[in-house]
Order: structure tokens, then sequence, then C-alpha cells
């Protein structure tokens, strides 16, 4: 391991943490198979983030169309192409940068070199997770309440409207047969800044790189203008941020709830339209007690 870097276990599971590279990595299968997994990800993770900040000036520039074959790292590459089906098609991504999609695209890089002789296995990179299932595994997504559901209820769920509280809390479980093989989560809460004001959008989608980017476009979508929201510079937070003076959200406050049903619908509008692209899977997003889901 590089100087800095460190492997650790948790009970069965591998934590690999590097700078801001947090992993969770777990394999479940036979305990041969298991034991090449973890080695795997421990060797590929040796190393990774050194080539990410060799490539950082460019990985935080505005992304162009083709721009993969620019990147020397295969996880530069990857977060290049996880970018491009948004280019120029999207009215809010006109900004965006291969950053968008470096977690889920390091999950991704250390998942798919694990290898599919697993049961089961996932990359948890701050809350973005690349996921395998194999035959009669499931994972379980949480949503924020102790309601449990399959993937066809989330389906119905926003087949009724998709608005609402309860019923669209609580956790979905995935099987093989739903093909989801990324989850990721963003809002202005989490770890990364976000122009919108959403609590928490989660996304489902065939690769966690794909699912990094809808989740943080989507999140951005959820906005209005309010005296309740507070807004700074992003690089008055963070001076290298790849958003510039774009100002991002560090507050807000009550909302009413006309306010609350516009910025949702901001965001479910986007979130159709992704879904209907087929660039994801589905959406359950969350502002101050409300929630849409939105489905393929």
């Amino acid at each position: 391991m590089p100087s800095g870097a460190m492997a650790n276990w948790l009970d069965h599971r591998l934590h690999l943490q590097h700078g801001p590279i947090d992993l969770i990595v777990t394999a479940e299968g036979e305990p041969a198979t298991v034991a090449l997994a973890y080695a795997r990800a421990a060797d590929r993770f040796s190393g990774l983030l050194d080539e990410l900040v060799s490539e950082l000036p460019l990985l935080r520039a505005p992304a162009e169309k083709d721009s993969p074959a620019k990147f020397e790292g295969l996880v530069a590459r990857r977060m290049a192409a996880a970018i491009q089906p948004y280019l120029p098609r999207y009215s809010n991504a006109d900004f965006i940068t291969p950053m968008a999609a470096v977690a889920g695209s390091v999950a991704d890089e250390i998942l798919q070199l694990m290898g599919a002789e697993l049961d089961r296995a996932s990359v948890n990179n701050g809350g973005d997770i690349a996921l395998y299932l194999g035959k009669g595994a499931h994972f379980d997504v949480g949503m924020g309440d102790e309601r449990d559901m399959h993937l066809s209820d989330f389906a119905r769920a926003a087949t009724a409207g998709g608005r609402g509280k309860l019923p669209l809390y609580g956790r979905i479980r995935l099987d093989e047969h739903d093909r989801i093989g990324g989850i990721a989560t963003s809002g202005w809460r989490g770890r990364s800044q976000s122009l919108g004001i959403a609590d928490s959008v989660t996304v489902l989608a065939q690769t966690a790189a794909a699912a990094d980017v809808a989740a943080t476009l989507i999140a951005n979508a959820i906005t209005i203008s309010s005296p309740a929201i507070l807004r700074v510079p992003a690089t008055d937070l963070y001076p290298d941020s790849d958003l510039n003076e774009r100002l991002v959200t560090v507050e807000v406050g009550v909302l009413t709830a006309e306010e609350i049903s516009s910025a949702l619908g901001n965001g479910g509008a986007l979130a159709r339209q992704l879904c209907d692209d087929g660039l994801i899977n589905g959406v359950h997003a969350r502002l101050q007690g409300h929630s849409i889901v939105v489905n393929a």
C-alpha cells in the first residue's frame, strides 16, 4: 500500500481508505473465491488515488464530447464515459465535469476486478455503491423509514403518482433479476456540494458511475428561488472545487408546501427524462418530509 493508504478488516468486510476514498468492500461465496476477490480489490486500490491525482486538473475541467480517450487511467476513463450521455442533451449538464462520477467510478472499478464467481459483492464508496448479485442473492437499499418493499413496489409507487410520505420510504429489496449494478445518493446535506436543496436523491442504475452522475444532476435540479435558502460560491468552501464560483446550498429553512412541490417537480421532470432515455432505472427524492418516486 502507498504511504497514507490503509487496509483493515471490519468483521468479514474489507475497509480500504486513502485520502478522500473510503471503501467498504463485501464479498460472499466460496472461501477461496472470496479471498481472491479481496486480494484483487486491495491490489487495485493500491495507487488508485495517485492515479486520479495525476489527472486531476483535466478531471475538474468541463467535459467535452468523446473525452474519455484523453485520459490515461482506467478510472478516469470511466468517469469521463459516465457523463458522455448527458452532453449536450440536458439543460443543467452544461458545466458537468468527470468529477460528478468519481465515487461511483472508483466503486465500479474495484467491483469489476473482484470477479463474477462470487455469490454477492458490493463496494460502498461513501454511500455510492457498486453491486453484484448472483443467483438467489438480494440487497436492501435504505430509503429512510421502516417500511420494506421490493423493486416492483417501487415501480407501483411511481405508477400511482410518485408523490407522498410514508408509502415511499423504507427499504427496497433488489435481486439479480432487477439488473441494478449501482446505487448513488446526493443532496445538499451530503459530503459533496450541491446546487439544489434536496435532502437526498437516491438513484438506481446499471452502474455506480451512472447512478452517481444522475443523482448529482437530479439533486441540482431540485431547486427554487426562496429567501429560506442560503447559497455561497463553491470556492468559498473549497478553493479547488470544480464548480468554481457557482452557488452551492449551505442552508435550507422551512419551505412552504408550494415551494416543496415546485422543487420536487423540477427534479422529477429530469428524473423522468433520464428514466425514459434508459440512463437510469429509478429515483427516490426527499425534501422536508415529502418525497417523489420516478421509475423506468
